[in-house]
């Protein structure tokens, strides 16, 4: 057993951060599914943008798409979705034995929704129903706007994506619109064991931007300097064991009794955004603190070589939580206001996934003319 398919035996599925259909055609999803214990698929903007833009497994579809005079638009959701239900069927097997926990693969609504509710809604329920696979989330970003647009699209039996989480304030708030999503659906005579949701915290991003505010402080004030460099990486694991610690109560609430009681699937903590980007740090840092029961965490191709090498698995998310605690009250007290951090986070975010899909939507446009052309 590798430490990739350890992981599962102590609560945590192993996901991977990438999809293109090349690793559809060529068997290696399936492979790493047997052979690793893969259990999921995310994927981005960005990340479609390369596997369309770079490789020619993508030219006949887009040429017959331009000779048939669909839209850019039209003829990328076509793209996406017929990957992604490939994907999907790949990992139903996933999905049928774990009764609904894992096998699933994600596809998002557009990145230019962010901040409109209503529009979120009709994409998601459109994209549920056009790529039609029980084992399908809809990305859905969690932001203010994004709320009311998940607890909706739960109600009609959605299943959710939750992304671009930084801050606990905004993990409660769609972790309560996915109860009342819930609630809503059990009084209306509904099931509630048909829908399933994660909640996608983002990790390396806030080391990132904290770790950036601390060197400057340390520069500013060089009386503090070892002291406020002490703190040097290590926001986002702290943040995050304190986000799982509220996820735990919830699962501990009355509410949510009544719910599990009636089949309902707990929304499970996914950490994303696990690639270290700091050359200084362990290459699994943004793993090995952070397993635990009904955890998940999404990986790129150098994390899991990385942690299939070296990994040391072992229950630790819900260890430390005092040293937590701690460690954000320090990060306070020298200076960084934690708030301003993932606000500033999730504005970039919602932008780092603009700016690739307007990428895409241009390079495929070209892409249409000239294999039409040629």
């Amino acid at each position: 057993m590798n430490a990739l398919q350890e992981l599962w035996n102590r609560g945590q599925s192993f996901w991977l951060d990438n999809l293109s259909r090349d690793m559809i055609g060529n068997g290696e999803l399936a492979r790493r599914v047997a052979e690793e214990g893969l259990r999921g698929v995310t994927s981005n903007p960005a990340i479609f943008h390369k596997a369309i833009t770079e490789g020619e497994e993508y030219d006949e579809s887009i040429a017959a798409f331009g000779a048939a005079g669909l839209s850019v638009v039209d003829a990328y959701e076509r793209l996406v979705v017929a990957d992604v239900q490939a994907a999907c069927d790949i990992l139903r097997p996933v999905w049928v034995e774990s009764e609904g926990l894992d096998g699933y693969v994600s596809l998002e609504v557009s990145p230019h929704l962010a901040s409109d509710s209503e529009g979120t809604l009709s994409d998601a329920v459109r994209l549920a129903a056009d790529v039609d696979r029980s084992n399908l989330l809809v990305k859905i970003p969690g932001t203010p706007q994004g709320v009311p647009a998940i607890r909706q699209a739960v109600f009609e039996g959605v299943s959710v994506n939750v992304t671009l989480l930084f801050s606990i304030a905004a993990y409660d708030a769609i972790a309560e619109a996915y109860v009342e999503g819930l609630e809503q659906r059990l009084d209306a005579g509904r099931r509630v064991d048909d829908v399933a949701s994660v909640a996608s915290f983002f990790l390396s991003r806030i080391d990132s931007l904290t770790d950036s505010r601390l060197e400057s402080l340390a520069d500013a004030h060089p009386e503090r300097a070892d002291e406020i460099r002490d703190l040097l990486g290590q926001a986002a694991v702290a943040n995050a064991k304190l986000a799982y610690q509220s996820f735990q109560r919830r699962l501990a609430g009355d509410r949510w009794g009544r719910l599990a009681a009636a089949g309902a699937r707990p929304q499970r903590m996914l950490w994303a955004s696990t690639s270290t980007k700091n050359p200084a740090y362990d290459d699994v840092k943004y793993v090995e603190p952070l397993i635990g029961d009904l955890t998940i965490n999404t990986m790129p191709e150098s994390t899991i070589d990385a942690f299939l090498d070296h990994g040391v698995v072992a229950d630790t998310v819900a260890d430390g939580m005092d040293e937590a605690s701690a460690t954000m009250a320090r990060l306070g007290a020298v200076g960084i206001d934690f708030d301003d951090i993932t606000d500033t986070l999730l504005s970039e975010g919602i932008e780092k996934f603009v700016v690739p899909f307007d990428r895409l939507l241009e390079s495929l446009e070209q892409r249409l003319g000239s294999l039409v052309a040629g």
